[in-house]
């Protein structure tokens, strides 16, 4: 099977996923990123009540329509406590903003527009129009009016207005499934004192944080020893798990203990493609297991989180019904590149704001695929295409962000 190109790869996966219809009502302050499978009304109408717009006086506006006029101050409208006697012309009621308006009244007079005289009557210094300063019932919505639409992402301004609207819980789609499973003979968890052949296994935990930032709800399966018939009943376990996405961790290449993908295909998994023309991260395995989609990542734990990147984060957002997110910028090259081969790189690079606003990139000077802590330097990844050219500081480029860069 030939290496497929990075956006061939993203594509096919893509095509396959088969977003959630499962649904779930969760309360608004677990509603946040979330979308909502229906249409959302309102409860009720907003403002329930002609308001103020600001602090003033509720008045007539015919006793304010000759610059100099004269009230009476005979009463007071504030936030909860709306006024509730009667005022006779030429008389005015202290209000609040947010305050009900008073119901003689069809003008708010500006605080600042009125003179308090020392007997406590106000002369009006500015002609105000009629109508001013009030916000009518129902301006913002009527009860019945669908407000939220399904398939609205849950944000501050959308969760603010569903609260408005006296929803306490709203119905939002689930969020995907994605089941985690390492694999190796080699790996510990952290914590533990590792033996002489192991290493600590740390894909699980940044594959797993890329997920849920994606959307996901993650079940951590542990580790499987490399065993043929070990593996296959994890992956038996982890199709009762009600998940939609099985990804495995390592044991995808071609080696003599790489057991993931002849075990998948005994439990029926239908490969789609294996292997893709990228740096780090070639040994990306995609099929399906029945209506589970399978993703086998690199056991590399820097190639398995650019593969999650790339890959499992777009899959994850297409699955849980969110907008594509596409991270990769338009950047400048600060030091002279070198060429590349016919795979495209992903380059850890440091990435700092120019004058201008762009972004630079500085690729680190080490980029062997075993070296994870450039991971906890890097702001983001160079994309180099395949056959790109050396190319001199100030070439244009393409960075994938991994973190906001610096001023």
């Amino acid at each position: 099977m030939s290496l497929l190109s990075v956006a061939d790869a993203l594509g096919r996966l893509l095509s396959a996923a088969r977003p959630t219809r499962r649904t779930e009502t969760v309360r608004l302050h677990e509603a946040d990123g979330r979308v909502l499978a229906e249409d959302i009304a309102a409860r009720l109408t907003q403002p329930p009540f002609d308001n103020s717009a600001m602090d003033g006086y509720a008045v007539r506006h015919a006793d304010i329509a000759v610059l100099g006029s004269i009230l009476s101050v005979v009463g007071l409208s504030s936030a909860g406590h709306a006024f509730e006697g009667t005022a006779a012309p030429g008389e005015a009621v202290r209000i609040f903003t947010g305050a009900p308006l008073p119901a003689f009244a069809d003008t708010v007079l500006l605080q600042e527009d009125a003179e308090v005289l020392e007997d406590g009557r106000i002369r009006t210094t500015f002609l105000t129009p009629k109508g001013r300063h009030i916000r009518p019932r129902g301006q913002d919505f009527s009860e019945g009016e669908v407000v939220l639409k399904s398939g609205d992402v849950l944000d501050a301004g959308r969760l603010t207005v569903a609260a408005a609207m006296n929803h306490p819980v709203l119905p939002v789609y689930a969020r995907p499934r994605i089941a985690l499973l390492a694999t190796g003979d080699e790996l510990v968890p952290p914590g533990t004192p590792p033996g002489a052949s192991q290493i600590i296994a740390s894909n699980t935990y940044g594959v797993a944080a890329l997920a849920r930032e994606a959307g996901a709800e993650v079940i951590d399966l542990g580790i499987v020893r490399d065993d043929r018939q070990a593996l296959l009943e994890a992956v038996r376990h982890a199709l009762t798990q009600g998940i939609d996405v099985l990804v495995t961790l390592g044991g995808a290449s071609v080696g003599d203990f790489d057991l993931v993908q002849p075990v998948l295909g005994e439990a029926g998994m239908e490969l789609d493609f294996w292997r893709i023309a990228m740096r780090p991260g070639k040994p990306l395995m995609v099929g399906r297991l029945g209506a589970v989609q399978v993703v086998g990542l690199p056991g590399n734990p820097v190639s398995s989180l650019v593969c999650s990147h790339l890959f499992l984060a777009p899959l994850v957002r297409r699955l849980a019904r969110l907008p594509a997110k596409d991270r990769q910028h338009p950047a400048v090259a600060a030091v002279p590149l070198r060429e590349n081969d016919h795979r495209q790189d992903y380059v850890r690079a440091r990435i700092a704001r120019g004058p201008a606003g762009e972004l630079l990139v500085t690729p680190l000077d080490k980029q062997d695929s075993s070296m994870m802590k450039a991971f906890a330097v890097s702001e983001g990844l160079l994309v180099r295409p395949p056959h790109a050219p050396a190319a001199p500081a100030g070439t244009p480029c393409a960075v994938l962000l991994l973190r906001e860069p610096a001023a």
